[in-house]
């Protein structure tokens, strides 16, 4: 990227972990929080880093950013998180340059989701955005690439059925309860963790089940009367969480808590119980296994259920990446003028260093010389002289480099780099 006037850096990484490589235990090392975000966002931009973008769900954690070497940002990485270099190392991803724009594309379209088709990462890479620009740490290449991917994802949410029915971490939960759990409209069912997951997963529950023993818990209660409102659900106090567990035929799990907040300890085990948790870190503490009448499912597994519905979505893949193709083809179109752009500029402000000198000229020798036509005329003249350039330069037949030479030898003109 050194010559695409982008960043003082030469080279554009995604570094990574994913449910591909690294289990649920892994990914839970190396998940980031808000907070964790800001931290290195800001600092990245102490170390000289000027672009970088965090994302980090149940599935993945990743940075894409501008660095001289890999190793800084796996190292802003580690810094905030349980993980170490050497566990990063075992399972990460490094992506340089034009893979790391075409990883990102994948992932921002679902194509790369545990579930395929799981459009839910799209809200994530907005999200690290917005958090990036707020501190000042969006370069326009990044802006440009997330909005081309934002474009890209809706394109094939509109344009194919990849992402047809619902294929989500929340849908699997739910048809794993569906498929299991006879009865399941007699059933009491406690949900605790009203955050995205547990939201979506409330929902396709009350869409599916006809159920309407449905308790929601939360540490923050007003955020489950929020959703339980919606819905006309039963709220309960984050302290009657043992009460209510004991109560519930079904407890699905989804908190952001970094520890487990479930274990033995807390279950009545008198009665069946089907657990499911659909947090990254794992929220609930292996030794519930212990006890008999306990089963236990993670997201992971969840993960790996295939129906006909997603059987049906492969078949949609290739649109999906000839979609994807054109709009990298046209983010990289805008890349290329990124090359040329300081040169255009500095001819750009030596015409109006001309044009000034020569109103100035003329307006002294002249009686009744028009000023303000002069000045619209002739900076209409510039206008077409530099889009006559640009239009020059962007042909794929042009030697870029040997052009951009000329026109600085023939104009004389001083670049300045950072416009």
């Amino acid at each position: 990227m050194r010559n695409y006037n982008i960043s003082k850096h030469n080279s554009f990484y995604a570094i990574g972990l994913s449910y591909k490589k690294a289990d649920a235990e892994v990914r839970g090392k190396f998940s980031l929080d808000v907070p964790a975000i800001d931290h290195i966002l800001v600092k990245a931009k102490e170390l000289g880093i000027d672009g970088l973008l965090a994302i980090s769900t149940c599935n993945r954690t990743e940075l894409y950013g501008f660095a001289q070497h890999p190793y800084q940002l796996i190292k802003l990485l580690c810094d905030q998180t349980l993980g170490t270099v050497e566990e990063f190392q075992e399972v990460a991803y490094v992506y340089k340059n034009h893979e790391a724009i075409s990883h990102m594309f994948r992932v921002g379209t679902g194509l790369d989701s545990q579930i395929l088709g799981d459009f839910e990462i799209i809200s994530q890479i907005k999200q690290g955005f917005y958090r990036a620009r707020k501190l000042e740490m969006a370069n326009p290449f990044l802006e440009r690439l997330c909005n081309s991917v934002i474009q890209a994802s809706k394109r094939i949410k509109n344009e194919t059925e990849l992402s047809s029915g619902a294929t989500s971490v929340a849908f699997a939960s739910v048809k794993y309860i569906l498929d299991n759990v006879p009865d399941i409209s007699e059933k009491n069912i406690l949900l605790f963790g009203t955050g995205k997951i547990g939201r979506n997963t409330c929902e396709n529950l009350i869409k599916h089940s006809n159920n309407s023993h449905i308790t929601l818990i939360n540490r923050t209660r007003e955020k489950a009367e929020d959703v339980a409102g919606k819905f006309h659900l039963t709220v309960k106090d984050y302290g009657d969480l043992q009460t209510e567990i004991r109560k519930a035929d079904i407890l699905v799990v989804a908190t952001g808590a970094q520890l487990p907040t479930v274990s033995k300890a807390l279950i009545y085990p008198k009665k069946p119980l089907l657990i499911l948790d659909l947090s990254v870190p794992k929220n609930v503490s292996d030794d519930v296994l212990e006890l008999e009448n306990v089963s236990l499912v993670h997201l992971d597994q969840l993960s790996q259920i295939t129906d006909d519905t997603l059987a049906k979505r492969k078949e949609y893949v290739p649109k999906a990446e000839a979609i994807i193709e054109q709009v990298r083809k046209d983010f990289l179109k805008w890349l290329e003028t990124r090359k040329f752009a300081p040169v255009i500029n500095a001819l750009k402000e030596k015409l109006k260093t001309m044009k000034a000198e020569e109103i100035d000229f003329h307006s002294k020798k002249i009686n009744d010389f028009n000023q303000d036509q002069a000045e619209m005329i002739s900076e209409r003249i510039i206008q077409k002289i530099t889009k006559q350039f640009a239009n020059h330069l962007k042909r794929s037949e042009v030697d870029t480099e040997d052009s951009l030479e000329l026109i600085q030898r023939v104009f004389e003109l001083e670049i300045d780099s950072k416009k």
